[in-house]
């Protein structure tokens, strides 16, 4: 897909936790014709909205199948275990994920952490959806190990969060289909890579209408290099009068012809 080919609109899909909202206003303060569109999304379904041309770029978590996705990974995220506020981990700064070992763990369906074996013991039965793990942490059944931004995004008063070590993180990446990079996805690229306004990466090539122009490598008219003008009125000096004056003259010759300092003639 060309960039003639993209949407008069920019519609970006983003999963819970991520907050677009800086990208957001740099995008409307250099893109004001261009509005643009924000879908939430679940993490579950981010992937197949980008594939099926519901969004033209999505901010998702990894792991994501690249097979026709291309991504571009942003940031890496804290891992946190929540907890009723009442529970021992609160009295800690931070705890190691082994000490984990004896506490239910709630591994919800829509979990955006890549577990190769959830640690804890495993519950019976797995919540649909994280803010439903979180009904059952408040309840006191178990813990719960997330990505820090839901753990924020979630928040309750009757429950707290603890940084945890020895955990996989979830990393956050922008993520669009392969064959539909437009001009508006390369704009959005240059955005979140921090590019100035001006890079010639991710923006569109100036017009014929810009106040720069490109250098052709050719002289205007009438103009040539100071070293080659100084030349020029070196030249007139050594070799040619000005007009008007007498050409036989010599520099300190005095105005009179030379009458100054000969003996008077005596009467």
């Amino acid at each position: 897909m060309t960039g003639t080919e993209a949407s008069p609109s920019f519609r970006l899909a983003y999963v819970p936790g991520v907050t677009p909202a800086k990208w957001v206003r740099i995008w409307n303060e250099r893109l004001p014709d261009v509005p643009l569109t924000l879908l939430q999304v679940s993490a579950a379904e981010a992937a197949d909205l980008l594939r099926s041309g519901g969004a033209d770029a999505g901010l998702l978590r990894l792991p994501v199948d690249r097979t026709d996705l291309s991504a571009i990974p942003l940031y890496t995220e804290t891992t946190v275990v929540v907890v009723p506020k009442d529970h021992l981990v609160a009295a800690f700064d931070e705890i190691p994920v082994d000490d984990l070992a004896d506490e239910l763990v709630l591994h919800p369906l829509d979990d955006t952490l890549d577990w190769e074996r959830p640690p804890g013991r495993p519950a019976i039965e797995r919540p649909a959806t994280t803010p439903d793990a979180l009904e059952l942490v408040a309840a006191g059944v178990g813990v719960l190990i997330v990505p820090q931004s839901l753990a924020r995004l979630y928040h309750r008063r009757d429950l707290t969060y603890r940084p945890l070590t020895g955990t996989p993180q979830s990393q956050v990446a922008l993520s669009w289909r392969e064959d539909r990079t437009t001009d508006q996805v390369e704009d959005f690229i240059g955005i979140v890579r921090g590019r100035t306004v001006n890079s010639t990466r991710g923006r569109r090539p100036a017009t014929a209408e810009s106040p720069q122009q490109p250098a052709t490598g050719k002289k205007a008219k009438g103009q040539g290099t100071g070293a080659k003008n100084q030349g020029k009125g070196a030249g007139a000096a050594r070799g040619k009068a000005p007009a008007g004056r007498n050409p036989r003259r010599t520099a300190g010759a005095p105005k009179d012809g030379g009458r100054r300092g000969r003996p008077r003639r005596r009467s």
